[in-house]
């Protein structure tokens, strides 16, 4: 099973600037499905910089109605049904992403949503598939519907934050995780507003306790503050294993014993 960063940047300025790619990150080979996690801009161009075949995607998955997590989600949904030519592919998404929710969404359009199987995923709800089970996470964000989600196989639980501010439950949702992927905006204790900070996920971490902990979603004051010494101040305070993803990070995980992974780096491919 393998993770892939095709963007570790989050947040307005960062997603307008790049001083980080936007394109979200994949899992590929979990429960022998492949997933693209919040395809925000730059998804499908970063994939092909990559070596990476968007039409191989078997999952789509988008948390909440923000420009920096569903940018390219219509253009990967066409590469996944082959132009638009098969039914294909499965995309999940909270209520913003489908329908829309006041002033948020939607983002998907209704020609984009004839061709895939449309999975809306609420808070709690955990929906069981043949090789894998997926579970809502709760998130206190601007999106007032936004999603995270706990993805659960017989070997392996990885769980995904999206973006939200701490909260005293907010470690319920993640027990059990193997791998914990959070959006973690800002350093120390320069938090803002429906954002993690490293000194909050620091406490998500010693409350869950995974076995391996990966902060990404970077706003520019946790670019310039050095994200790598942020995460190694994290193992230091919970003895987790703690990495800050970077764009073209390949993290080869061992499925039966999570503790056990390789980085690399993926190689740009020139046209």
């Amino acid at each position: 099973m393998k993770l892939r960063f095709l963007g570790t940047g989050g947040g307005r300025f960062t997603t307008i600037t790049q001083k980080r790619m936007t394109g979200g990150f994949r899992i590929d080979g979990f429960a022998g499905k492949n997933f693209h996690i919040d395809p925000g801009p730059g998804a499908l161009v970063r994939s092909h910089e990559f070596g990476l075949d968007p039409s191989d995607l078997d999952i789509l998955f988008v948390s909440h109605a923000h420009t920096d997590h569903y940018n390219d989600a219509e253009i990967l949904i066409e590469a996944i049904t082959e132009g638009m030519t098969k039914k294909k592919g499965l995309v999940i998404g909270s209520r913003t992403v489908f329908e829309g929710y006041m002033r948020w969404g939607s983002c998907i359009s209704k020609y984009h949503k004839s061709k895939p199987e449309l999975l809306m995923l609420f808070r709690d709800q955990t929906i069981n598939f043949d090789e894998f089970s997926i579970k809502g996470t709760k998130t206190s964000h601007g999106d007032p519907t936004g999603v995270g989600f706990q993805l659960n196989s017989n070997n392996l639980t990885i769980s995904y934050t999206s973006d939200t501010g701490y909260f005293p439950d907010l470690h319920k949702y993640y027990k059990g995780t193997d791998i914990l992927i959070a959006s973690v905006l800002r350093p120390g204790k320069k938090s803002i507003k429906c954002h993690m900070s490293t000194n909050s996920f620091t406490d998500l971490v010693n409350e869950v306790k995974p076995k391996l902990a990966i902060m990404t979603h970077f706003g520019l004051k946790m670019i310039k503050s050095n994200p790598e010494q942020e995460a190694k101040n994290i193992e230091k305070q919970t003895d987790v294993p703690t990495l800050a993803a970077s764009d073209g990070m390949s993290i080869n995980i061992d499925d039966k014993n999570p503790s056990n992974f390789e980085v690399e780096y993926l190689k740009k491919i020139d046209k």
